[in-house]
């Protein structure tokens, strides 16, 4: 049986404090929101009981934050796109921020298992003021389980919307993309950081994401396979590429650690479920 499930989240500023409330259809679920760095901050952990999807299956999440309301959402484990049955497998995520909005999107990776029929996608709609930090990681396979990625495909989608679109096939039998110098040249983790404005970021404000950025790839192990880039006024963007997850996702936090500070002067309190 297919799972079809739906998630609204939504964010507000109340005397103060950021607010999450929810609403859900299907096996998707908010954990109990938390304060770790004061009222200005609402964390959350998103949770998809089932654990991954099969042939059929689809995960709706849409998210919208109020005026000058600030969530982190973060998830406790990584989404499984398992072995399909002919129907493609469906992850759907839609996020709406007003003004002065700021939403931090870290969610774990998504696993593109062998034989998966898969599309992942995140749009972004962003009103002026407001700003996201997120992150989208895909693992191909699980290689140090002796679990390759050797049929299916997934499809990915990141969009914010009216300025930045990336879209991207990636299938098993695709040995030239998978192997070869000019894709992914044998590494099986992809992964992507981004920043998205809902207005032009200042010279000064994109010269400080960027150099920041480039600081961490520069000492890190992954510095050879990791590049960021401003491809316009309203997005900075990170890429590397990496044999395993780990790797990639301890460059992410730690650039996202660095941009949180230098872009809006706040500490990085790191989600609670990361140290569990």
């Amino acid at each position: 049986m297919s799972w079809h499930a739906q998630l609204q989240l939504d964010y507000t500023l109340e005397n103060g404090r950021s607010v999450a409330r929810f609403l859900h259809d299907g096996p998707l679920r908010v954990l109990q929101s938390l304060y770790p760095e004061g009222d200005a901050v609402c964390h959350n952990v998103l949770v998809h009981p089932p654990g991954g999807l099969v042939g059929g299956d689809l995960l709706d999440v849409a998210v919208t934050v109020g005026a000058d309301a600030h969530g982190l959402v973060t998830t406790p484990g990584a989404t499984r796109f398992y072995r399909s049955n002919g129907e493609p497998a469906e992850q759907r995520v839609s996020v709406r921020l007003a003004h002065n909005a700021r939403l931090e999107w870290l969610p774990m990776e998504a696993i593109a298992h062998s034989g998966c029929d898969a599309l992942n996608r995140a749009v972004f709609d962003l009103a002026p003021g407001a700003e996201v930090i997120g992150w989208d990681v895909t693992a191909l396979g699980l290689p140090g389980a002796n679990a390759p990625f050797d049929t299916g495909h997934i499809a990915q989608h990141l969009e914010m919307t009216g300025h930045w679109l990336e879209r991207g096939l990636i299938g098993a039998a695709d040995a030239r993309l998978l192997d070869g110098p000019l894709g992914l040249a044998g590494q099986r983790c992809t992964a992507t950081l981004f920043h998205l404005c809902g207005s032009n970021l200042t010279r000064e404000r994109r010269d400080l994401a960027l150099e920041t950025a480039r600081h961490c790839i520069d000492v890190h192990a992954l510095a050879t396979t990791a590049g960021v880039t401003a491809p316009n006024a309203r997005v900075v963007v990170l890429r590397v590429l990496s044999p395993m997850v780990e790797p990639a996702m301890s460059l992410l936090r730690q650039v996202w650690a660095t941009w949180r500070m230098n872009l809006w002067n706040k500490e990085a309190i790191s989600p609670r479920i990361w140290s569990t």
